[in-house]
């Protein structure tokens, strides 16, 4: 594959996947259309980089399909002054991303590894823990993204969210993947979804579930 290629499959994608699910924010848009995705997922995979799909990246791990960060990332309307956390990074695609779209990107992934070797923008900060204790270090954060699917959002990453702060997920509910928006305000946080679309799941947002008989 050459760069050429890349870049129609870009273009492709863009046409396709974008524009046609309501990915209409034209900085998010660019963005996508800029942001090399062949470089975040594993060589053997490169020439399929762009397919509307989610693409496994480690054993248990994937990145999700284009239209899902393209859809978040509109539905948050992220501003260029925006502080931000990606919770469950992956290999960086998201944070590379948003890196043209807000002022600093934090890159949680609990896995280390799946960072080690990304092409991250200056403007992100790859850290490593446990994701559903968040990055309280850097807090507080204008928009938090998970790069996954998550069962619930835990208090502790709400509060690492200043008032008026957002955040945007695929959140199961009842084994259906929703793409939702979260917003916090005067210390009451709601999530409000608006689209049904699969996304693979991330490790250790389980909701516990209560004894039945």
């Amino acid at each position: 594959m050459t760069e050429h290629n890349f870049e129609q499959m870009r273009r492709a994608m863009v046409d396709s996947q974008l524009r046609t699910t309501a990915v209409n924010d034209p900085r998010v848009v660019a963005a996508m259309g800029e942001v090399p995705r062949e470089r975040y997922v594993p060589a053997a995979q490169a020439a399929i980089a762009y397919l509307d799909t989610a693409l496994a990246v480690a054993p248990g791990r994937s990145i999700p399909a284009p239209m899902i960060l393209g859809r978040l990332l509109t539905e948050a309307r992220v501003k260029p002054s925006d502080r931000v956390l990606v919770v469950g990074a992956n290999t960086g695609y998201a944070a590379a991303v948003l890196a043209t779209l807000a002022a600093s990107v934090i890159a949680l992934e609990e896995d280390a590894s799946l960072l080690a070797d990304a092409s991250l923008p200056a403007q992100v900060t790859p850290v490593s823990g446990p994701l559903g204790a968040g990055w309280p270090e850097a807090a507080l954060y204008d928009l938090i993204l998970f790069d996954g699917a998550v069962e619930q959002v835990p208090p502790a990453i709400v509060a690492q969210l200043v008032d008026g702060g957002r955040i945007a997920a695929p959140i199961v509910e009842d084994g259906i993947t929703r793409l939702a928006i979260g917003r916090k305000a005067g210390g009451a946080f709601g999530m409000i979804t608006f689209a049904d679309a699969e996304a693979p799941v991330l490790p250790g947002f389980a909701v516990r579930k209560g004894f039945t008989f």
